[in-house]
């Protein structure tokens, strides 16, 4: 009788081993759809092609164009942030990623607690989302203009993702910018269109991105169960479910972090994000997958990835 009490602890702990290696085996066996992931927030994630390479991944997301919004059209006007990553080879790798069918994007925009980063852009007229437009097809995708670099080469990525997140849910003329990008689609004459994808605040509807999103335009849409969005916690299904409602000819994906050290609040062990999250949105009928923050987080926690 003296053991029993350690008999039940011990008992108690290999159940919760067996329910989390279940909730893992849950998501495995079932699939979690497609995962996107964000690359080049931090040099020490490795390279494009070795993300790749995990066969984790069935989205890359470069990130970011983080400085754009200013008048002029100018290659000055804009700047890429890839957090210490050389330029040299990434084109090369974005060739690679797509060769093993894995769409390429580049985002634009980016976290406002990130350095700052969210007062650095902004599309304040129409003119400066044509201008955007242009820059953004003419350097990353499948337009040239002389006078404008493009970064990457003759590699063109498959599309671009909105991750627009200001103080205040300022709005812009994204809508007009999403028109101008998908315009392109129809000189492709038979190839691959301009993917657009929006990376949206958890709480329904995102203010920043609302009239972009009602052009019908978007592929996708990452809902993001993180990033200290007090409105929305990540136990409550209740907004993930309203996006994708709201979009149903967009699949809706679910947007966490691989690590707490991302964001210690919004971190979900696997076994809470299947019994928690997945195993309701994988019922509703535009459910896409997980959307990953980030490359590195992964690389080091191993949540999605096992390198």
């Amino acid at each position: 009788m003296a053991f029993r009490p350690r008999s039940c602890s011990l008992l108690l702990f290999l159940l919760l081993v067996l329910l989390s290696l279940l909730a893992v085996g849950s998501l495995a066996a079932t699939g979690p759809g497609d995962i996107a992931v964000f690359w080049g927030r931090n040099k020490d994630e490795g390279t494009l092609r070795e993300a790749c390479d995990t066969g984790a991944y069935t989205t890359v997301i470069i990130s970011f164009l983080t400085g754009f919004g200013g008048h002029g059209g100018g290659a000055n006007a804009y700047s890429l942030d890839l957090s210490g990553h050389p330029l040299a080879g990434v084109g090369n790798d974005i060739k690679h990623c797509q060769s093993k069918g894995i769409l390429v994007l580049l985002s634009i925009g980016g976290p406002a607690a990130a350095g700052g980063a969210g007062a650095n852009y902004s599309l304040p007229t129409a003119r400066s989302a044509a201008e955007l437009a242009g820059h953004l097809w003419d350097a990353y995708l499948g337009g040239s203009r002389p006078g404008v670099p493009r970064p990457f080469g003759d590699a063109a990525l498959d599309g671009v993702d909105f991750y627009i997140d200001q103080p205040g849910g300022t709005a812009g003329h994204y809508d007009e910018l999403a028109r101008r990008l998908s315009a392109h689609n129809r000189s492709y004459r038979g190839r691959p269109g301009v993917t657009l994808t929006a990376t949206v605040r958890c709480a329904f509807p995102d203010p920043s991105l609302a009239a972009a999103l009602a052009t019908g335009l978007f592929a996708r849409v990452h809902v993001r169960l993180y990033g200290g969005d007090l409105r929305c916690e990540w136990g409550q299904f209740d907004s993930w479910n309203r996006w994708a409602a709201a979009y149903p000819g967009s699949r809706v994906f679910v947007g966490v972090v691989a690590s707490p050290e991302a964001d210690r609040d919004a971190y979900l062990f696997q076994k809470d994000l299947y019994y928690g999250i997945l195993q309701f949105a994988q019922k509703v009928p535009n459910y896409g997958g997980l959307m990953i923050w980030d490359r590195y987080y992964d690389k080091i926690n191993h949540y999605i990835s096992s390198s």
